[in-house]
């Protein structure tokens, strides 16, 4: 274990002893060589062992389904597929739920979509998500018999983000979205995993939408990106406050007026389908073409990832899932 790791361990254990939180033996299953090792499994499989997931390749569309949900199942979590028609294929949303207490307060939805562009296996777009989603809910379903935490976190992968279904109806999220809009569905907040597996260190090599490249924001990818519209503001706040807990995931948060339609490009995911249901979402990424140039190319492939960079990420999402004691 390198000094990064002990150090770690030590904080996350104190911190959440003092505060009443779970012991030593919850401690243990955070071990960050494990989790980037399983990171790259999933990314692999997706990857390499799948590749393309476009609609054009549906036969992979429904490789990955099974492959997200036998990982569920594997697991011990109960697992959905939420199917519904697009032209004549049916694809599914794919929902699991840890449930940490008997009656929680809070309800949060983890997302990201399992598709990638068509002509590209989608590495970081969005393999990375999915392998930060899968990871996490397995580090939260082995602390649900530990301890109690005052919440449920439904784990939901999405299918058809990427064009020509982007912006329409049939995107996953947008069905999601829009099922639970419709039976008043309880949802505290939801966080979209989109890209997060880049990183880049020369300075400059980190860019910005107009305005954004005037302020006083990194010129190095290092860090991860939180984007919330006015309405998630609070929601954004609480995320990026647990996030800046582990010091080793730099963390940026950016709130956007107008529903980010000043931003055309910060709604380019599925945080965007839950912002026009009224539900307060953010956006998690390393910013996407803004950072990475492998951005819908056929180079957009596993070797361009820092997968402990996104063990990070899964160790700062349970920082904020940790924080929610009853």
């Amino acid at each position: 274990m390198n000094c990064f790791g002990i150090s770690f361990f030590v904080f996350l254990f104190f911190s959440i002893l003092c505060s009443g939180g779970i012991g030593m033996a919850d401690i243990s299953i955070i071990d960050i060589q494990k989790i980037e090792k399983r990171l790259k499994d999933h990314v692999g499989t997706l990857t390499q062992t799948i590749g393309e997931r476009s609609v054009f390749l549906p036969h992979n569309l429904e490789k990955t389904r099974a492959y997200i949900e036998n990982f569920y199942r594997n697991i011990d979590l109960p697992v959905r597929c939420e199917s519904y028609a697009y032209g004549n294929l049916t694809v599914s949303n794919i929902v699991a739920q840890v449930s940490l207490c008997d009656r929680p307060k809070k309800h949060y939805i983890v997302g990201a979509h399992y598709d990638s562009v068509a002509g590209t296996v989608g590495a970081d777009d969005n393999a990375s998500a999915v392998a930060v989603q899968l990871e996490t809910a397995r580090l939260l379903t082995m602390l649900k018999d530990r301890h109690k935490l005052d919440l449920a976190v439904k784990f939901v992968s999405f299918p058809l983000e990427e064009p020509p279904t982007f912006g329409t109806r049939y995107m996953g999220s947008s069905v999601y979205a829009y099922n639970a809009w419709k039976s008043n569905e309880q949802i505290d907040g939801m966080i979209c995993l989109e890209m997060v597996g880049y990183t880049c260190h020369d300075p400059g090599c980190q860019e910005y939408p107009f305005p954004l490249m005037f302020f006083d924001y990194p010129k190095q990818g290092d860090y991860i990106g939180i984007v919330g519209n006015f309405k998630s503001r609070n929601f954004a706040r609480g995320l990026s406050k647990a996030f800046s807990m582990n010091p080793d995931l730099p963390v940026i948060k950016l709130t956007v007026p107008a529903g980010g339609y000043l931003l055309p490009s910060i709604g380019l995911s599925d945080h965007s389908s839950f912002w026009h249901r009224g539900y307060k979402a953010v956006m998690v990424t390393d910013t996407a073409f803004y950072r990475n140039p492998h951005y819908h190319r056929a180079s957009d492939t596993m070797e361009k990832l820092d997968f402990g960079f996104m063990a990070q990420l899964v160790k700062s999402l349970l920082l904020f899932f940790l924080s929610h004691h009853p």
